[in-house]
Order: structure tokens, then sequence, then C-alpha cells
């Protein structure tokens, strides 16, 4: 049954999110640009932005370091960023624009103008306005919804107790040996 997604903040942010996103990857792809997946141009934003260690881009988007390594040699293989030895710690890299890079966050920042600017002509300045002061105030730490005092959690009461499984005794055993073993 589908949900009625006006009740939830969530999903036009994504929504909007996605908007903005997919009309700058069009825009930039007919200004002759390589295409960026959404994770690579995640990526992008946070080094615009100052984060250019790996890790900390990590930490920010929640995925692993692992993932995030694999989303920026993409992008270094593309030509739009460079990995350098980091002057603080020699033992990581840090990420920069390549001049090919530098030239792309131009047209996108123009583009994204272009965008705001298209956005107040569907909806009206106002809402543009009152999206911008929304979305750059300070909103605080994330919250975490209380559990009232024995209330069982709802993910907890959904759960569908865990099979067992077979045990091994000796891993070197094969466990349908192990259970012919048993049956003796």
């Amino acid at each position: 049954m589908p949900v009625d997604s006006s009740n939830y903040l969530i999903v036009p942010l994504l929504q909007g999110f996605e908007w903005f996103d997919e009309s700058l990857q069009q825009s930039l792809r007919a200004r002759g640009w390589p295409q960026l997946t959404q994770p690579q141009s995640s990526v992008m934003i946070h080094v615009i932005l100052g984060v250019n260690r790996p890790s900390a881009i990590a930490r920010s988007m929640g995925l692993s370091r692992q993932a995030v390594h694999v989303t920026i040699k993409q992008v270094v293989k593309k030509g739009i960023f460079d990995l350098l030895d980091d002057p603080q710690d020699k033992r990581s890299k840090i990420i920069v624009l390549t001049a090919m890079g530098q030239a792309m966050r131009r047209d996108a920042q123009a583009t994204i103008q272009y965008l705001m600017d298209q956005l107040a002509q569907r909806i009206g300045q106002r809402y543009v306005d009152g999206l911008r002061a929304a979305f750059t105030r300070d909103w605080g730490p994330p919250i975490v919804c209380p559990v009232d005092e024995g209330q069982r959690p709802a993910a907890q009461a959904a759960r569908k107790p865990a099979r067992k499984s077979a045990r091994r005794s000796d891993p070197q055993q094969p466990a349908t040996r192990q259970r012919t073993a048993a049956r003796r």
C-alpha cells in the first residue's frame, strides 16, 4: 500500500536533491563533461566544501573507507581529481581538483545558479528563499526518537526467531559427517 509522501518531509527532501543532482548532471553532460554517478557527485560536493581526506568523506557519508576509495579512484580516472600526499600525515592522501576538475566546478556553479533561477520561476522566489533559509539554519545534532519505558521496540517485535544451524564441533570434519556420527 503506497504511503502519502506529503506527510514525510524526508521524501520531498530526497526528491528535491535528486531533481537538482539529475538536472546538474544532465546539464554538465550537455556541456561535454564526463558523467558522474550520484556517489561520485556526492564525493565531489564534499571536496568542494573542503573535506578532502577520504576517511573524513567516508565518515560524513556513512560509508566504508574502501567504498569511498573506489569512488575516488573512478573520479581520478576521469581526470577530475588527483590524489596527493597529505602534508600533515604522509601515510594519508588528500583529494584535489585537477585543472579539468576546477573548470568543471566553474561550469557546475554556473549551472546551479541557472537551476535556482529556473526553480524560482517554477515555484516562486519566495519558496526558493524559504528553502535556502530552512536548509542553512543549524538543525543541531541528529535526534534519536525516545522509546517509552516498557515499550518493546518495533524491530524486536518484528524479528522472526533465528533458525538453529548445525554446529560443527570439529571444523575439519564436514557437517554431514558430524550429523552421521551424532546419529550413531
